[in-house]
């Protein structure tokens, strides 16, 4: 013997029941397209940013190489050298144009104890970077290598004056 049937129970199921294929309604598409503007919306600048800080990776490290090899040139010269002694091989970057200067440290001396290095951004929508390296006598006599990294502003590459970032 069969259970008796619930006559609203077959109206209830009805909203569940499968359908023929329709397709969608407009409401349904317009609320698809406003969560696709939404996460976009938020993935995009995130998505930017990401991709920005691996180009200034770039940078800082480069200016980083430049300073070790700077330090390197003068243990074996006594003295700093340009960019092109340093036989680095750098390759050319699409995010940064590099500089690397010996000066000397005052105005009368002839030997180079300060090396500057730049990292130049060719967007501004990247940070530049500016490397210092310089040489400390010590106590002893001996002489110290010293070197700092500085990170500028978007657009900009920072001036060192002094042994400490601005």
């Amino acid at each position: 013997m069969n259970p008796p049937v619930n006559p609203l129970l077959p109206r209830l199921l009805q909203p569940f029941a499968i359908k023929p294929s329709q397709g969608f309604t407009l409401l349904e598409l317009m609320v698809v397209l406003l969560l696709l503007g939404i996460l976009s919306a938020i993935a995009l600048p995130s998505f930017s940013r990401q991709a920005n800080r691996a180009k200034e990776a770039e940078g800082k490290t480069t200016v980083g190489s430049i300073n070790r090899a700077q330090q390197l040139y003068f243990v074996e010269n006594f003295e700093f050298g340009a960019l092109d002694d340093l036989a680095l091989n750098l390759a050319d970057s699409q995010n940064y144009t590099y500089n690397s200067v010996p000066k000397p440290a005052e105005p009368q001396s002839a030997n180079a104890t300060i090396a500057l290095t730049t990292a130049t951004p060719i967007a501004d929508t990247l940070r530049g970077f500016t490397g210092k390296v310089w040489v400390e006598p010590q106590a002893n006599g001996a002489r110290s290598s010293q070197s700092i990294l500085c990170e500028g502003n978007l657009g900009e590459v920072p001036q060192v004056e002094a042994e400490v970032c601005p």
